[in-house]
C-alpha cells in the first residue's frame, strides 16, 4: 500500500523562532531525511517552495480563477511531502516517524499527516 505523508508547519510559530534556532533545527533535517530514505520504502520526497510562489486555482462561474498564495483555511501549511510504499500501516507509521516534522520542530508547529492512497498512472 502506498501512503502520502504531508509535512506541516505553522508559519507564525516558525517566524517567531530566532534565526539561530531555525538554523539548528533545519540543520538536523538532512540526517533524518537520509534515515527515512535508507529504508528503501520512500518513493518520493520533496520540500515545497516558498509560500510567495504558491497559486490557488478555483472554479468560479465556469472559469478558473487563479489567486496568489495558499488560501486553504488552516493554521498549518504543507511544507513538504513524501510517498511511502509500505507492506502494512504499521510499517508506514514507523517510516513516517523518521521524518523531521514527526520528530523535531515542535516549536515551529511541525507535524506529519499520513494518508493511504492509490496510484493511477497513464502510459
Amino acid at each position: 500500500m502506498k501512503y502520502l505523508g504531508l509535512a506541516y508547519f505553522t508559519p507564525e510559530k516558525f517566524a517567531a523562532m530566532s534565526p539561530a534556532a531555525v538554523e539548528a533545527l533545519v540543520g538536523q533535517c538532512p540526517a533524518r531525511d537520509d534515515a527515512m530514505r535508507a529504508t528503501g520504502k520512500v518513493r518520493l520526497a520533496a520540500s515545497l517552495g516558498d509560500l510567495d510562489g504558491w497559486k490557488t486555482l478555483r472554479s468560479r462561474q465556469g472559469r478558473t480563477q487563479v489567486s496568489d498564495g495558499p488560501y486553504t483555511e488552516s493554521k498549518e501549511v504543507v511544507g513538504g511531502l513524501f510517498i511511502i510504499d509500505a507492506d502494512s500501516p504499521e510499517e508506514a507509521v514507523r517510516i513516517a516517524s523518521l521524518h523531521p516534522a514527526a520528530t523535531l520542530g515542535e516549536e515551529g508547529g511541525w507535524a506529519v499527516e499520513l494518508i493511504p492512497m492509490e496510484f493511477h498512472f497513464e502510459g
